[in-house]
């Protein structure tokens, strides 16, 4: 059985798809036969296998890094939206059924077989696989149904690279609030941490990685600078709150000059 590496996140959109995107091309150049994993995806930015069955697109770029094709087994579960509580479930590529986010939870146990199951098939045929967490790892009422961050992580035996997000601000309130909110079990499966879109003279920095390693006893992987050419497609949920627009203007003529 292969071994597995888990990338998770302080929150949404904090990277965690392009360094999983990352790591899977840097093992596949040195000849690694790698994989990438995760076990649910939340969004309507989906993509079609070779077999004509459904998964998220960063999934497929991520395939495309490793130099294989897209499988199912890469993005089990994936979750479309319908509404603020609701939505459609597709299921190893497949539409399965509709469910609001308490018959959703209600069934993570079986959700969690399928999930794990398409890891195991994937870890049978490669040396490592990728796994992506989704959002943050440490949402506290969450913890007990979870089935893509550290209980899928538990299950691989993976260890975790923590990836936190500066350009916002309040780095550090991210990683130290994360490691408080989980156990000690999840905080010594971290491995380290991966500070993303750096932006200015690093060696500004410097005391702010040792402050964090001395407050944390986590090694700061690295910092990296923001990628503006990169682009992966994102959760619809961060999609949404970069596009909103305010409301058009009321009235019943609508005037343009061109």
């Amino acid at each position: 059985m292969g071994k597995s590496i888990a990338v998770f996140g302080t929150g949404s959109d904090v990277g965690k798809s392009i360094i999983t995107t990352a790591l899977c091309r840097f093992l596949f150049e040195k000849k690694i036969d790698v994989a990438p994993f995760k076990a649910q995806n939340m969004s309507n930015n989906s993509g079609v296998t070779p077999e004509g069955l459904e998964i998220g697109r960063a999934q497929i770029v991520q395939a495309e890094a490793s130099g294989i094709p897209p499988h199912v087994d890469m993005n089990p579960i994936l979750l479309k939206p319908t509404s603020e509580v609701g939505a459609q479930v597709v299921l190893l590529g497949k539409p399965l059924e509709n469910l609001t986010a308490i018959e959703y939870h209600e069934k993570k146990k079986s959700f969690f077989s399928c999930a794990s199951a398409a890891l195991d098939r994937l870890r049978s045929v490669h040396e490592i696989v990728v796994m992506e967490g989704a959002g943050s790892c440490a949402e506290v009422n969450l913890m007990q149904q979870d089935i893509v961050n550290f209980r899928m992580a538990e299950y691989a035996d993976a260890p975790v690279i923590l990836v936190a997000d500066i350009h916002r601000g309040g780095v550090f309130a991210q990683i130290v609030g994360t490691l408080a909110c989980i156990s000690a079990k999840e905080k010594e499966r971290i491995a380290g941490v991966i500070i993303n879109r750096f932006r200015g003279d690093l060696s500004l920095f410097d005391e702010g990685i040792q402050w964090l390693e001395k407050k944390t006893g986590k090694t700061i992987f690295g910092v990296l600078p923001w990628f503006h050419h990169i682009r992966i497609e994102e959760e619809d949920s961060v999609v949404i709150e970069k596009t909103d627009t305010p409301p058009a203007v009321s009235g019943d003529t609508l005037m343009i000059a061109v």
